[in-house]
């Protein structure tokens, strides 16, 4: 007899918004036979939410609508009944609207918009709300909706111009049609209430209507007629603007418009009293005559001028007398490497300045040039510091004048050092075919200089220092070379048993940036005696060297040209000495009285005269039964940098001495 739910029940749908909702139904019982009528009332709980007819909701309110009018909002609906259907409404926090929710006679409830603040469109165009809806379930169900309210324009609002006073300037010769200012006016309203029309003010006088045209839409303030300064110097031009509402507000604004003067009146001459005839004796400063000129036009367009005309008197002026340049060495050619610059205070022709180079030299045109117009001096080729380091050049600055003026500026151009030349070796000679092989006996101690690499780098400054190193050794114990020196000396004493033949490679570095470097090889012999020595040179000369008879000639060229210079200075002294006594015997003859010996022909004497060059003398270094020998020149000892090692090559330079140092077949004994 148990009664069960046989399928879901929705009290919505059976009874709507029926209150309350029940089921009726018959019960049959058997044996006995009996009827029974019973009821099932449908008790609603809150599983429905309020719903709005749609999501958003649209208002049109004009701003000029007064506080506290009304505007009823659509509203929601809930199924459910009792205390689960729509209870009430809330609106989000504004500044203008509030919300009031009424109750009708079924107890339904609904909500009106009530207006608490005017409205103002310029202010704000559109306002967004949020309307929520709430029923009274335990949690309560809610719907929301947006309303859009739209401002609607009232015309509250008059033209504004963006400025009270114009003010513009025009010649008086102006064409017609040409802008002379562009007024504008702005209007806070909407629609036709904001549209503006500018227009001349009713007070305006017909001749300023003439003289000017403004554009109703644009507001722009065009010239019209002829305007004329000497007629009218100032124009002072009202003008408004209106808005197109039912009610047009009106703004005005002022323009100041000032003509100026051009030169459009020529000088009138008046003679105001002449004093003729004038006579034939009158004095320098007599008045003949009063003239006035007038000119309508004003200011400087008014004067009467006298034009001086120019004289080409001022020569070109440099902004310096003198420029250093400081070129690297190796550049690119057809670099500019500077800008002399010039001006000239006449006017025209005269002050147009050309640029040229004075050929001081000809090998300055083949290596420089410049621009005839600016002045930009150009490198035509590639520079060697090695080659040459300095160039002076001149370069004169000319004007147009007839005749013309110039004026001439120095430029030193200084090729400044790269570290393109690795090390030279001078000894020992890298490029003959002859070994030279240093002895040194068993038994020597340590720091004993074995002999010395020589070398010099065709580089200046820092990129000529040369540091020398041991790359390789047979014994690498046995010997070090000085960093510095390039001495090489013994680093432990020599042994007996040490090897008889040694090879040195020495490395050669530079100082410069990147590091060139160079290498040369020693051969140093350790032998008791000589004859070992001898025995191995002889073993490692060529069979038949082709420079062996360039010595003999070598020498014999050397003796030479001392045996005539020898003749030579003897020739000279013996015909000073012959023309002193003709001068001695003239000197006596001439003088009676009063005579005076000279004194002894000195040395300095021939050194002044140019007949003997100081510090001048031969030494010459042979060895018995030489083969092979090497000329070397050098000049006396000074203090020149290592840097400049190089320049001490040059032969025949005064203050030079020979020096011949000759390989010999056999090394001279100790006796010798």
């Amino acid at each position: 007899g148990a009664l069960l739910v046989s399928e879901r029940i929705d009290r919505e749908e059976l009874c709507g918004a029926l209150s309350p909702c029940s089921l009726s139904f018959e019960i049959v019982v058997e044996n006995p036979l009996e009827l029974y009528s019973g009821a099932v009332e449908i008790q609603d709980i809150n599983d429905n939410d309020p719903v709005f007819p749609s999501s958003q909701a649209r208002l049109e309110i004009s701003e000029s609508v007064a506080a506290g009018a009304r505007f009823p909002l659509e509203s929601a609906q809930d199924p459910d009944v009792g205390i689960n259907s729509l209870q009430t409404y809330q609106l989000s926090a504004n500044p203008h609207f509030a919300l009031d929710v009424q109750t009708r006679v079924d107890g339904s409830k609904y909500a009106e918009l009530v207006l608490e603040k005017e409205l103002d469109r310029e202010e704000q165009r559109e306002l967004h709300l949020i309307l929520t809806a709430l029923d009274g379930g335990s949690p309560p169900r809610s719907a929301q909706v947006q309303i859009h309210i739209d401002v609607v324009d009232a015309n509250d609002n008059a033209p504004v111009f963006n400025q009270s006073t114009y003010k513009a300037s025009v010649r008086e010769n102006t064409p017609s049609g040409t802008l002379v200012v562009r007024i504008s006016a702005y209007d806070l309203d909407d629609g036709p209430n904001g549209d503006i029309i500018y227009s001349f003010s009713s007070h305006t006088p017909a001749k300023v209507r003439e003289l000017f045209a403004l554009d109703s839409a644009t507001g722009e303030l065009r010239v019209k007629g002829q305007l004329d300064y000497e007629e009218m110097k100032l124009y002072e031009i009202y003008l408004q603007a209106k808005d197109k509402g039912a009610v047009p507000g009106v703004a005005h604004c002022k323009v100041l418009v000032e003509v100026v003067d051009v030169n459009d009146n020529t000088p009138e001459v008046t003679v105001t009293s002449v004093y003729s005839p004038v006579p034939e004796d009158a004095v320098p400063g007599t008045v003949i005559a009063l003239l006035s000129v007038t000119d309508l036009d004003s200011h400087d367009n008014g004067m009467i001028l006298v034009q001086v005309s120019d004289v080409n008197d001022n020569a070109p002026k440099v902004s310096q007398d003198s420029y250093d340049v400081y070129v690297l060495e190796n550049n690119a050619p057809g670099i500019p490497i500077l800008n002399v610059t010039a001006t000239d205070p006449d006017l025209g022709r005269n002050a147009h300045l050309s640029y040229t180079l004075l050929q001081g030299h000809l090998i300055v045109g083949h290596l420089f040039s410049i621009s005839h117009d600016n002045g930009t001096l150009y490198l035509l080729t590639s520079l060697d510091h090695e080659d040459q380091v300095e160039f002076n050049i001149m370069v004169q600055v000319q004007d147009g004048g007839s005749p013309p003026l110039a004026t001439n500026v120095s430029v030193s151009v200084f090729v400044t050092d790269l570290n393109d030349n690795a090390p030279m070796v001078l000894y020992p000679h890298s490029n003959t075919t002859a070994t030279y092989t240093d002895v040194v006996a068993p038994g020597t101690p340590a720091g004993h200089m074995v002999t010395k690499v020589v070398a010099v780098d065709a580089d200046a400054g820092y990129n000529a220092w040369i540091s020398y190193t041991l790359l390789q050794a047979t014994d690498p114990s046995l010997f070090s070379v000085r960093l510095h020196s390039g001495e090489i000396i013994t680093a432990r004493q020599l042994r007996e048993d040490d090897p008889p033949q040694h090879t040195l490679v020495i490395l050669l570095k530079d100082h410069g940036e990147p590091v060139l470097s160079t290498s040369v090889t020693v051969s140093v012999s350790v032998a008791e005696m000589v004859k070992e020595v001898l025995t191995d040179l002889t073993d490692m000369a060529p069979a038949n060297d082709p420079r062996r008879h360039v010595t003999f000639y070598l020498i014999l060229a050397v003796i030479l040209v001392s045996a005539a210079f020898f003749i030579s200075m003897v020739s000279v002294g013996i015909f000073k000495c012959y023309k002193w006594r003709q001068s001695k015997e003239l000197l006596n003859s001439s003088r009676s009285t009063q005579y005076r010996t000279p004194g002894p022909f000195h040395h300095i004497d021939a050194v002044r005269g140019g007949f003997m060059p100081p510090n001048f003398y031969h030494q010459v270094y042979l060895t018995t039964d030489s083969r092979q020998s090497d000329l070397l020149c050098k000049k006396p000892f000074t203090s020149s940098p290592l840097g400049s090692r190089q320049s001490t090559m040059r032969n025949g330079e005064p203050g030079m001495y020979h020096q011949i140092v000759g390989t010999a077949s056999r090394l001279p004994t100790p006796a010798e």
